[in-house]
């Protein structure tokens, strides 16, 4: 993977990254902005924001001009925000960059934030809250960082808080614009097909005379002094119950992260996972059933999640137990590691095949990290994982006193399920 890195007079960072193969061109902006940054009165403005953004700016007043001029020349945009950053994104036939660029820039740059058009998102956005919440299997992760993380930052939604949602004004969001979106916390990068010097000067002429910020803004430190084993149950009719289990693991600059990724992929990563031979081929207690690590800038966690029948709920848990406790007291056999190093590897090659996924791999390190590893680099970081390493972390985070649980399902208040909360009886 070949990339040119450069910085703006005015702080702002510009990764290029020619792919070979592809007839594309993928822009992607990034900003540290996301609702780790905000505050009680202000939690779910940042995933607000990103809509507004495509709601008009003076050279484009609607959102029916902004998507026509994309997709009238086959292109796709949109947008997302996350606890820790908001990004913008198109992606489009390669000799269409330039537009992709000026349109997606001017939005960046230029929003206008209209009242009405505030009044008119903030009821699209009570409904995306609501549609989440319909759906338990998406909905349990809210729930799970609400147990994890507690009142702060971390634990919130993203989408914020229905009075917040229905009292924001328009100063509210050029505030938060002109104190976030400022070039230092700016990331632009460019993916595919093109050429680069002069991408480059292109980006110059819309971004460098932005102004930079006196004082780049920064979020709070997440607070985590878990001493017990925690659970939270939403009450809900349900054809299926849904479960996340979860601890505290590496955060994404701890040097265990790689080594917690490797035991994740082992438990419950592919079809020849553990957790998915074990709790779906052999039992058939679920359809899905996955294990992965979740890895910020200051808060790391480990987790398993699958959806059961209400009946197999708390056998579903001391199964999964039991498979974490395994890894405590057997060292994992070294066939077993060498197939999920090579699953990983041939997992990240394919998924960095087309323009959007490489500039999503860069531009996110960039952001966070400010340093770029290239997939070489952490591939020699995988395979040095032992499987002593693999016991090490294992004993490290599958603790009584680590353990949350978060379920979805008519269980009403079933603190009955707290004496499955402990590796001592799996």
């Amino acid at each position: 993977m070949k990339y040119t890195k450069k910085i703006l007079k005015n702080g702002a960072r510009v990764v290029l990254a020619p792919v070979t193969g592809t007839e594309t061109v993928t822009l992607r902006i990034l900003v540290e902005a996301g609702s780790k940054y905000e505050t009680a009165q202000n939690n779910g403005i940042s995933h607000f924001l990103e809509h507004m953004m495509f709601k008009g700016t003076k050279k484009r007043p609607t959102t029916k001009i902004i998507s026509e001029e994309i997709e009238g020349v086959g292109g796709e945009f949109g947008a997302f925000t996350s606890k820790e950053q908001s990004e913008y994104w198109v992606k489009v036939p390669k000799k269409h960059f330039g537009l992709a660029l000026d349109v997606v820039s001017d939005l960046y740059l230029n929003s206008v934030f209209k009242e009405k058009e505030i009044d008119k998102e903030r009821r699209v956005i009570l409904q995306e809250i609501a549609m989440y919440k319909d759906m338990p299997m998406r909905h349990i992760w809210d729930v799970f960082e609400e147990l994890i993380y507690g009142n702060q930052p971390a634990g919130w939604d993203i989408a914020g808080t229905i009075e917040n949602v229905n009292r924001f004004k328009r100063k509210n969001f050029v505030e938060y614009f002109k104190k976030f979106y400022v070039p230092q916390s700016t990331i632009i990068t460019v993916a595919g097909n093109f050429n680069q010097e002069k991408t480059f000067q292109q980006i110059k002429k819309y971004f460098e005379e932005k102004q930079a910020s006196l004082k780049k803004p920064s979020k709070l430190k997440t607070i985590q002094n878990q001493k017990r084993a925690k659970l939270k149950i939403e009450a809900k009719k349900t054809d299926q119950t849904h479960l996340l289990i979860g601890v505290k693991s590496a955060n994404m600059f701890d040097e265990e992260r790689y080594a917690t990724n490797l035991l994740a992929t082992i438990l419950g990563d592919g079809m020849s996972s553990r957790m998915f031979i074990e709790l779906r081929e052999k039992r058939g207690l679920a359809y899905y059933v996955n294990s992965g690590t979740d890895q910020s800038t200051d808060t790391g966690y480990f987790f398993a999640n699958a959806g059961v029948k209400h009946a197999n709920l708390e056998k579903t848990i001391a199964l999964i137990l039991k498979e974490f406790k395994k890894t405590t007291q057997e060292k994992i056999p070294e066939k077993e590691i060498s197939k999920a190093k090579e699953y990983v590897k041939g997992k990240t090659l394919m998924a960095l095949e087309s323009s959007s996924a490489v500039a999503s791999y860069l531009g996110n390190q960039e952001l966070f990290r400010k340093e770029i590893k290239k997939p070489k680099e952490i591939f020699q970081k995988i395979d040095q994982i032992t499987a002593t390493d693999l016991m090490r972390v294992a004993k490290n985070i599958f603790k009584d006193e680590n353990l949350n649980l978060a379920v979805i399902g008519p269980h009403g208040n079933n603190h009955n399920l707290e004496k499955y909360l402990t590796f001592q009886n799996n």
